[in-house]
C-alpha cells in the first residue's frame, strides 16, 4: 500500500506557506483523493485561501482539517507562528465520506450522507468540534450513535475565531470524516497523568462541588491522597494535581481528567471542572513531564505490538497544554513518537479538548494510524 505524503512549512504569510506545502508534496500520488490540512491560528483568517490554493495545485478534491494554536507534522511542532501542515492520502473512492458541519444534530445530515452511512456502516471517524458550540459533546454522542462508530478528534483551538475544513471552510459545530470498515486503523490514547491513589465514591456533591468522599470530608481524603508536603501548601496543587473520572467498565483503567477549579479549606469542599453526581467515583492524578513521557512511550509500545507492518500515515491530536508546555521544548513530543514508531508520515494539531472513543478528554494525546 502507498504511504501517505506529508509536507509542512512556516512562513510569514499564507501564500508562501501554502506554496511550500504544495511543492513539498511534489506530484501527489496518482490515486491521492483525500487531504488533511491544519494551520496555526495565525493563519485562521486565510484558511479559505490556503484550501483553494492546495486544491488547485494538488488536484486533491476532498479535504478535512482545522485550526490549532499549535500544529505538528513529522518531527516538527509549530506554535505561535504562521504554519501549515498537509497530508495526502490514497483511500478507496467509496471508503470515506466528509461530514459537513452539524450544529444541532445528525438530522442535519444530507440524504446522501444518511444513505452512505446506512449502506457502508462506518465504524470509525475523525471529527473537529467548535468549542463555541455548547452542545459539542452531545453532537459527538449523536454522531457516534447514528453510526455505531468509534470517533476521535478534538476541539479546535484558536485565539481568534476557530474554523474547520470539511470540503470547505466551516465551523460552529461538528465536522469531520467517516471511514468505511475497509479503511483499517489503529488508535492509542496517552493520558499523560499518573494516579496518586485509588478512586473514591462521591458520597455528597452539589453541581460540580464535591462535599464528601467515602462518607468523609472531601478535602480530608484529598490531603491524604496527595501527601503531607502538598497538603501543607495547597497553592502548589494548581496545575499539578487534577481530578479524574474513571470510565465504568474500562478494562484498561481509562479515565477522564478534569481540572480542580477550587478548594474551600474551611468547609473542606473541592470544585471539579466537569459534571459529577453522587455515586460517581473520582480519583486524583499527578500531571508532570515525567508521567506524560512515560505514558506516551507506553502507549506507543502497545500500538507497535498490534501492527503487522509500517503504517501508511498517522494523525495526532494533542492537548494545547502538552507540546512544549509539557515536554519542555518544541518538537520533543514528536521526537518521542518518532522514537517509538519510526518515520511514519504524520500531521495533527493541538486541541482544546481531545476526543477518543466518543468521549471528551483533557491533557491527552490521541494517535490514529492508517494501516
Amino acid at each position: 500500500m502507498t504511504p501517505f505524503k506529508v509536507a509542512h512549512s512556516a512562513a510569514d504569510d499564507w501564500a508562501h506557506a501554502a506554496k511550500a506545502c504544495a511543492d513539498g508534496l511534489g506530484p501527489a500520488p496518482v490515486k491521492a483523493n483525500l487531504g488533511f490540512v491544519y494551520v496555526t491560528d495565525a493563519l485562521a483568517e486565510d484558511l479559505g485561501s490556503i484550501l483553494t490554493y492546495l486544491r488547485r495545485k494538488t488536484g486533491i478534491e476532498h479535504w478535512v482539517g482545522g485550526v490549532g494554536m499549535g500544529i505538528c507534522a513529522d518531527a516538527e511542532e509549530y506554535f505561535d507562528r504562521p504554519a501549515v501542515a498537509v497530508m495526502a492520502a490514497d483511500l478507496p473512492e467509496d471508503g470515506f465520506a466528509v461530514i459537513p458541519t452539524i450544529s444541532k444534530g445528525t438530522d442535519e445530515l444530507s440524504a446522501g450522507h444518511r444513505e452512505w452511512i446506512a449502506r457502508v456502516s462506518p465504524r470509525f471517524g475523525i471529527v473537529h468540534v467548535d468549542p463555541g458550540n455548547p452542545d459539542g459533546l452531545g453532537l459527538i454522542e449523536d454522531l457516534a450513535l447514528a453510526t455505531s462508530g468509534f470517533l476521535v478528534g478534538g476541539l479546535t483551538s484558536s485565539r481568534v475565531e476557530g474554523q474547520h475544513v470539511a470540503e470547505q471552510v466551516t465551523g460552529g459545530g461538528l465536522s469531520g470524516i467517516l471511514f468505511a470498515p475497509e479503511v483499517e486503523v489503529a488508535t492509542g490514547l496517552s493520558q499523560g497523568c499518573t494516579p496518586v491513589a485509588p478512586s473514591h465514591l462521591i458520597s455528597d456533591c452539589v453541581d460540580n462541588v464535591v462535599l464528601g468522599l467515602d462518607g468523609r470530608r472531601a478535602l480530608d481524603v484529598f490531603k491524604e491522597d496527595v501527601g503531607d508536603l502538598l497538603a501543607r501548601d495547597l497553592d502548589r496543587v494548581a496545575g499539578y494535581i487534577h481530578a479524574a473520572i474513571p470510565i465504568e467498565g474500562s478494562d484498561t483503567g481509562d479515565y477522564m481528567v478534569r481540572n480542580l477549579v477550587g478548594i474551600d479549606p474551611v468547609r473542606g469542599w473541592l470544585a471539579v471542572g466537569g459534571e459529577i453526581r453522587p455515586g460517581d467515583r473520582v480519583m486524583f492524578v499527578r500531571r508532570d513531564p515525567e508521567s506524560a513521557e512515560a505514558d506516551l512511550l507506553a502507549m506507543l509500545e502497545k500500538l507497535k505490538r498490534r501492527l503487522a507492518g509500517p503504517p501508511r500515515g498517522a494523525l495526532y491530536i494533542s492537548c494545547v497544554a502538552r507540546g512544549p508546555n509539557m515536554f519542555g521544548e518544541e518538537g520533543r513530543e514528536m521526537a518521542l513518537i518518532r522514537a517509538g514508531l519510526g518515520a511514519v508520515p504524520l500531521v495533527g494539531f493541538y486541541a482544546g479538548g481531545e476526543i477518543s472513543n466518543n468521549r471528551l478528554y483533557a491533557y491527552t494525546g490521541v494517535l490514529v494510524l492508517f494501516l
